[in-house]
């Protein structure tokens, strides 16, 4: 039972990964307002967010109970902690710092203000922790049972 339960966990989670980041592409792409597009992106990425979180904890609680401290022989266990750590410093770290960015701005767009230089680096930085996630997902795909 346990083990359906991790494979439907990681499923939602790594579906939740790729899909947010498909829609947020879709999003840019479509919309002519880039700062909606960015609003309703930055929403989304929250919620996969809140999907991560508790995913990785259940995994890894889950794996340390089931194989004690030969989880940290396994690929999958460090995958998931490496996930873990780039959500946390993405919801807490990154995005926090990108919002301060946009409302140091105000009323201007943080593209046209003094601060689209910085917001342009953490946003690259954000973007490759959210595909290094992504591309940690198929390892968990890969290695799950």
């Amino acid at each position: 039972m346990l083990g359906r339960l991790n494979l439907i966990v990681i499923t939602l989670w790594v579906g939740a990964l790729w899909m947010t980041g498909l829609t947020a592409y879709v999003l840019f792409d479509t919309l002519q307002d880039k700062q909606l597009a960015g609003n309703l992106a930055g929403r989304l990425f929250t919620i996969v967010s809140y999907i991560g979180m508790p995913s990785a904890f259940y995994l890894l609680i889950q794996r340390l109970f089931d194989f004690g401290t030969g989880v940290f022989k396994q690929s999958l266990f460090w995958a998931v902690l490496v996930m873990l750590l780039l959500v946390l410093a993405g919801h807490f770290g990154i995005q926090p710092l990108l919002a301060q960015l946009k409302t140091s701005a105000l009323p201007n767009d943080v593209m046209h203000s003094m601060f689209a230089d910085r917001f342009n680096t953490w946003h690259g930085i954000a973007s490759v922790a959210y595909l290094t996630e992504c591309l940690l997902g198929f390892v968990l795909v890969l290695k799950a049972r």
